[in-house]
């Protein structure tokens, strides 16, 4: 076994930009692999694609091609003021869809955070499953059902206030309950500075759309992992109960001690099993 100190160095990120079908530009950047099962991520509200940084500078990963990416809106992509650009799943849909394209990945598998439950959602309304190698919902967010969150939504739309002092305040809370245990250091400074690149316009539109998506999941004929973080105050564990049990096949990984971003805070045992899952579905694929 190679040790930590004599492992290769990881490539450093390769940027690239993303046009979405309505015109908009979306920072995305590859990592890992030229070849293999590829995996795209996608982040929650009011985030960035940094937030996967212990994934995508992760050994155990980087035998996989890897792709991140700011969805509309946030990070380094473009951030329409019109609440349009949010409101309408299609142009989610054709979001995912062009990642897909420009990545150059075959049947990827799609990794969704929070909000990002959503936009898979929007996905497979518009493009079915045919495009995938599988999914990962990690703490996503796929039904209205308020006994399905947690203790956060007040203060999420507290973030969405055009008074700074207000916006500031709840942003800074509500990035402190992302976790189980606190932020620190630069991990704390990047993602309080992620969160405050997304205007309260956007983060106000995201806000109150139809999920819709229960249909689609049972249908699904894909592999699936549902993760979830016990002590998440976000998105609650029932969310993940229900999708472990409506999805055929889904496999649930309950990470009882981790709070809304479990791939953050016990990365080693999520990469692993985000690996084990890379290779099960690997296994499945046309000709392998």
């Amino acid at each position: 076994m190679t040790s930590p100190s004599s492992a290769p160095a990881l490539p450093a990120p390769r940027p690239f930009t993303v046009a979405t079908p309505d015109g908009l530009a979306l920072a995305a950047r590859r990592h890992g692999a030229e070849t293999g099962q590829g995996l795209i991520f996608i982040h929650g509200f009011s985030q960035s694609g940094l937030c996967w940084s212990r994934q995508t500078t992760s050994p155990v990963l980087a035998h996989l091609p890897m792709v991140d990416y700011d969805f509309r809106g946030h990070g380094g992509s473009d951030k329409p003021l019109e609440e349009a650009a949010y409101k309408d799943p299609a142009r989610w849909a054709g979001e995912v869809a062009a990642v897909i394209a420009a990545s150059g990945l075959t049947r990827p598998i799609l990794v969704g955070w929070s909000y990002a439950g959503r936009i898979i959602g929007d996905y497979l309304a518009t493009f079915g499953s045919a495009a995938l190698g599988g999914i990962v919902f990690v703490d996503a967010a796929t039904s209205n059902e308020r006994a399905f969150y947690g203790t956060c939504n007040r203060l999420m739309r507290q973030m969405c206030a055009d008074d700074i002092v207000e916006n500031i305040a709840a942003t800074r809370a509500f990035v402190r309950r992302c976790a189980s245990a606190p932020l620190e250091g630069e991990d704390l400074e990047i993602w309080l500075a992620t969160n405050m690149l997304v205007p309260a316009r956007v983060r106000r539109a995201l806000f109150d759309r139809p999920a819709d998506y229960e249909a689609l999941l049972k249908a699904l004929d894909l592999p699936v992992l549902v993760v979830q973080g016990g002590r998440d105050e976000v998105v609650a564990p029932a969310m993940a109960h229900h999708l472990a049990a409506v999805i055929p096949g889904a496999e649930l990984l309950l990470m009882e001690d981790a709070g809304h971003a479990p791939f953050f805070e016990a990365a080693e045992r999520f990469n692993a099993a985000l690996a084990a899952f890379a290779a099960q579905v690997a296994a499945r694929a046309p000709g392998a």
